[in-house]
């Protein structure tokens, strides 16, 4: 029975995807121009849900594979429709970059099972090698003349960097040969100052950064599986910075996203994420408190919503998370 369930899940979601007509007019291409069919599918269906619905999503650390998905339906009875992961940055433990096999076959399996993948990646500072720690390095700092050299072609640590960016890239393509398309969301919340990657205004600040990834995941190494996500954070205090300071353009962003752990869901930021947008999918990357179903019904453009691992429980009263899955506004993978 549990294996019929699957292979009907996964059916329904296959038919919703390939449902949409991905050539015509009311549908916004992805900025890759030679993305997978898999990949124009999954960013038409994007599109099309978020006019009705938002899809709930859930994250898992590296070390729990999906822990903290089936914690959803342990709790609720209803399957997160987006399955989130990180490709983490110690050895092991939670954040470790020893599960990455792992999570990959995960992903492969959540696919199969219908559920849509959204990746990141909490990267360790380009001087610096793998594995390595939080504040040792995800969260250290680069001087202005490394960081003025990472974003410079040739030099030591843009070298380093990409020899990075080749190790991702080898994970990411074992997923694209398996016909699987990715939500990516790279370097998050970099209009903050908590990431060495944070706080880096002007065009070889950020912007840059994030257009040489595209540029190299895309024309050197053919990652034709990736929806590109740029995800922010919301703008909490005088210390985050705008959005329109740390965004790199249209003709690399499919996706625009924001976290938000305040759990205020400022209509104003939403607005201010619409208009940036200018008609491409925005979307909630993580949060800690789910939005509420009024929020929801006042906000009706989000695509999904990322509710960040062990905060489910820690963050929502019971009531409350019963109330989101159950809303028929809220699409699960059921």
């Amino acid at each position: 029975m549990k294996t019929k369930l699957l292979v009907c899940c996964a059916f329904i979601t296959s038919f919703l995807l390939s449902a949409c007509d991905t050539n015509s007019d009311k549908f916004i291409r992805l900025v890759n121009e030679n993305a997978t069919d898999e990949a124009q599918e999954l960013y038409a269906f994007l599109q099309e849900s978020s006019k009705k619905v938002i899809l709930s999503g859930q994250h898992n650390y590296p070390g729990t594979i999906s822990q903290y998905t089936e914690e959803v339906y342990a709790v609720t009875g209803k399957k997160a429709f987006v399955w989130g992961q990180d490709f983490g940055f110690t050895y092991d433990g939670q954040d470790g970059i020893i599960h990455r096999d792992k999570i990959i076959k995960e992903a492969i399996k959540k696919h199969k099972e219908g559920h849509i993948i959204t990746l990141m990646w909490h990267a360790v500072r380009p001087i610096d090698d793998e594995p390595n720690g939080w504040k040792e390095s995800v969260q250290n700092e680069l001087t202005d003349s490394q960081w003025n050299d990472l974003v410079t072609p040739g030099t030591e640590i843009y070298n380093k960097w990409l020899s990075q960016l080749d190790v991702i890239a080898g994970y990411l393509k074992i997923l694209q040969n398996n016909n699987i398309p990715v939500i990516w969301r790279p370097y998050h919340e970099m209009n903050g100052k908590w990431f060495w990657w944070g706080g880096k205004k002007g065009e070889k600040g950020y912007k840059l950064l994030f257009r040489n990834m595209y540029n190299y995941f895309t024309n050197h190494h053919k990652l034709n599986n990736l929806i590109w996500v740029w995800n922010a954070n919301e703008i909490r205090n005088s210390d985050v910075g705008e959005y329109e300071d740390f965004f790199p353009g249209l003709d690399v962003v499919d996706i625009l996203a924001t976290d938000i752990y305040s759990g205020k869901y400022s209509r104003e930021e939403y607005e201010q994420l619409k208009t940036l947008s200018q008609g491409k999918p925005i979307a909630i990357g993580e949060c800690g408190e789910l939005p509420s179903v009024e929020v929801i019904k006042q906000q009706p453009g989000w695509c999904w919503f990322m509710c960040w691992a062990g905060y489910l429980k820690n963050a929502n009263p019971l009531d409350k998370v019963l109330e989101v899955y159950n809303y028929k506004g809220v699409k699960n993978l059921e």
